[in-house]
């Protein structure tokens, strides 16, 4: 009877709260002394701002988290990050799984909801393929790193670096021990391609990987559509990101100007990657062309796929919207995508999806640019990334001020979640329109 209103919560508010909840528990472990290495212990706001980076998989940090975290705190931070990572109904779900314990008909229409499935028929046998996934994944990408990280450091050392640094990767959060990221490995064939390969597993969507398991076990190659529009526009934004960075980085002395043209391509392939969503550089970003700057904040706008475990947009809302662009210009009366028919009701959201989350990128970095120091290039670089759960910044997240970091909070915990969702929270329930107004046309363009 205690908690007889959350039954009455809509699916998208017990989600919130959800993620609401789980920060609040990793804001309190992480304050306490055995998650700090020095003295004194994290304040409750920067508490409060690392975990919901990791929950929210950002990465962004106003500290270093590998100087100024305990082992312990690292692993706590670790443990949110994966949680963040799966979604906590899925986190959740398995542990009941473990104990033994029935998931309920509500919390698989909860698992439907964060997953973003149509419905929730063997959403049971999803998940445990979800898990096994991830850990074949994750402990593939591990023991790659802590081979290569075994080079320069002791073995049990390299083997927690892999594992960290693996899980942050497949997850997309961008958090790293090392105090400059991954620029040290810029080079590195073995770190760069396995933590790309990380990413854009993780980045693709548990939706599309089931698909791509299935097609390869059926022997089959068809896809679903969702997948085919995911797969290829990731394609597209991977392979231009990649050219369109090295070209404008090519004799930037500050970021790949001086290095071979092998490592140019490798560098300029890992940022193309990692800005989508992920959050780990391998060059200094303060040192970044205005013209990749701009580039970037294009890419982490359009962020992951649905489903997955990064944010943006989503590459099929950006997909949707460039097809039906075309279908106007070509004056068809439908959108249509490899030989399918989109439902109104598909681009409808879609629209939605892109409208909100301008409007909300415009409106934070208006009330930021107006209270700090900052340049708008850095501003708008900082807050799309948040709102992208991206984790990049051109070095400002350790001087926002106090309301700064707040706004930034609440930017990666809508990010993380979805416009949609904080909207369908706040507008309730469906309305039938019981009149019909007359219809009029307005000059648009």
């Amino acid at each position: 009877m205690r908690f007889a209103f959350l039954k009455k919560l809509s699916l998208s508010r017990k989600l919130i709260l959800g993620f609401m909840g789980a920060i609040l528990i990793g804001t309190l472990f992480l304050m306490m002394p055995f998650s700090s290495s020095g003295e004194e212990n994290i304040s409750f706001l920067t508490a409060l701002f690392t975990i919901t980076s990791a929950v929210c998989v950002t990465g962004l940090s106003v500290i270093d988290v590998g100087k100024e975290l305990s082992t312990a705190g690292q692993i706590i931070l670790l443990i949110f990050i994966q949680l963040g990572g799966l979604g906590i109904m899925t986190f959740s779900s398995f542990i009941l799984l473990l104990i033994g314990k029935k998931i309920t008909y509500e919390e698989r229409e909860l698992l439907k909801e964060e997953r973003n499935l149509e419905n929730n028929g063997g959403i049971l046998w999803f998940l445990k393929k979800i898990i096994l996934t991830v850990v074949i994944i994750e402990g593939t990408g591990a023991l790659f790193l802590a081979l290569r990280f075994a080079q320069d450091m002791e073995i049990k050392k390299a083997v927690y670096y892999g594992i960290f640094h693996s899980v942050s990767a497949f997850c997309n959060a961008g958090f790293s021990l090392f105090s400059t990221n991954l620029e040290k490995y810029a080079g590195s064939f073995v770190v760069t391609m396995t933590t790309a390969y990380l990413i854009i597993i993780g980045g693709i969507g548990f939706t599309v990987i089931d698909s791509i398991l299935f097609a390869t076990r059926k022997k089959v190659k068809r896809f679903d559509l969702t997948s085919k529009v995911a797969i290829l526009v990731s394609m597209i934004l991977v392979i231009l990101g990649t050219v369109l960075f090295l070209i404008l980085e090519y004799n930037n002395r500050g970021t790949i100007g001086e290095m071979s043209f092998f490592k140019k391509i490798l560098a300029s392939f890992f940022q193309s990657v990692t800005t989508r969503t992920a959050g780990f550089n391998s060059v200094p970003f303060g040192n970044l062309t205005e013209g990749s700057v701009f580039l970037f904040c294009i890419l982490m706008f359009i962020g992951a796929s649905p489903g997955s475990t990064g944010g943006g947009i989503k590459t099929t809302t950006f997909g949707v919207i460039i097809f039906y662009v075309i279908s106007v210009v070509k004056k068809r009366e439908s959108v249509v995508i490899f030989n399918r028919r989109i439902g109104w009701e598909v681009l409808n959201r879609a629209i939605v999806v892109l409208v909100l989350s301008l409007l909300y990128v415009g409106i934070i970095t208006l009330v930021i640019v107006s209270i700090e120091h900052f340049t708008l290039e850095q501003t708008i670089f900082e807050v799309i990334s948040a709102f992208a759960t991206t984790g990049l910044s051109l070095g400002i997240t350790a001087d926002l001020g106090t309301i700064s970091r707040i706004l930034i909070i609440c930017t990666m915990f809508l990010g993380r979640l979805g416009p949609m969702t904080f909207a369908l929270a706040l507008g309730g329930s469906n309305k039938v329109e019981k009149i019909q107004f007359p219809k009029e046309n307005i000059l648009v363009g």
